[in-house]
């Protein structure tokens, strides 16, 4: 998997364990969410400044978000976290239980 693969990875596990949607990322970007789609398709790139905003945003180290998913969600403070959620062993955030 390439660091652009893993890059979007990263982002979509971050939204699911975060509860946040591709507009509140986007607006922590100072981007569109048409923006932020086209980068999760894989239609442009994330910037390295993306990465940097992205990791001061969710309270995170900039080496975090590019070391992966799974790092990234282990190192998100617990308060950032939307209640049920926890890092599933496929390196995706994953929903654990209802209502979340």
């Amino acid at each position: 998997m390439g660091l652009e693969e893993s890059l979007r990875l990263t982002v979509a596990a971050l939204m699911q364990v975060t509860g946040e949607s591709q507009t509140d990322v986007a607006a922590a970007l100072g981007l569109s969410q048409t923006q932020v789609s086209r980068r999760q398709s894989g239609a442009t790139a994330w910037s390295l400044r993306d990465c940097d905003v992205l990791a001061e945003h969710y309270g995170i180290g900039a080496l975090d978000v590019l070391a992966g998913p799974t790092r990234a969600c282990e190192a998100l403070p617990v308060a950032h976290r939307v209640a049920n959620a926890h890092v599933s062993g496929n390196g995706n955030g994953a929903k654990n239980g209802a209502g979340a």
